[in-house]
Order: C-alpha cells, then sequence, then structure tokens
C-alpha cells in the first residue's frame, strides 16, 4: 500500500522565495533518494466558505500564507528507508538552519498517511 507524509505550514509573504529555495532542494533530496512524489504548494484560494479554511486552522496573521505539501512513497518501511537517508544527507542539513529556516517550525503540521484512493 502506498504511504504519504504531510505536512501543513505558515509562512510568512515576505518568505515564499526563500522557502521556495530550500524545498526545490529537499524536492531533489527526497526524489534521489527514492521518493515517488513531492509536492510543495502554497496558498492561492483559501478564504473559502465551506469546512475550515487553511488559515484558521494555522492561524495565520495577515502576513503569512499557508503551504501544503506531501511526499509519496511505496509503503511506509519505504518512507523510513528514504527519510533515513535523507535526514543523513548533506545538502538537506545545509538548507535546514534553524535560525535561517523561512518559516515557524514550531507551527508544521505533519503525520503519515495510508494512502486510501489514487485515482
Amino acid at each position: 500500500m502506498s504511504y504519504a507524509d504531510g505536512f501543513v505550514l505558515a509562512v510568512p509573504k515576505k518568505s515564499i522565495e526563500a522557502y521556495r529555495r530550500m524545498a526545490k532542494i529537499a524536492g531533489k533530496v527526497w526524489k534521489e533518494h527514492g521518493a515517488l512524489d513531492y509536492k510543495e504548494c502554497v496558498g492561492d484560494d483559501l478564504a473559502v466558505k465551506f469546512g475550515v479554511p487553511f488559515t484558521r486552522m494555522m492561524k495565520t496573521k495577515p502576513s503569512e500564507t499557508v503551504v501544503f505539501a506531501w511526499i509519496v512513497y511505496k509503503s511506509r518501511a519505504h518512507r523510513d528507508r528514504v527519510n533515513a537517508k535523507v535526514m543523513a544527507d548533506p545538502r538537506l542539513a545545509a538548507s535546514m538552519d534553524g535560525k535561517s529556516m523561512p518559516f515557524d517550525m514550531k507551527r508544521m503540521v505533519y503525520g503519515g498517511f495510508k494512502i486510501l484512493v489514487s485515482a
């Protein structure tokens, strides 16, 4: 069964380009180590009338937007193997310096998911 890691975070709008640079490196690293797919999406239509908007859940300020992202793997075991390699990769470590992160890591929402439907 396929598996995905998903995450949502609040990013200052002024830091989107810095975040994009970091995400491009991360995507390359994850894919090189075996991830099947890697997507990072920035909020566009977040003032929705149905359900709970991401902005409310993330308690964003007017100067922030939401990033929604996921990484796909063959299985949870595959995810664990890929992530071990990714976390040991110096390219990722260099871009993940806590002081230069373009978002507040304490507000990141993250989890692993069994893929229920894939169309």
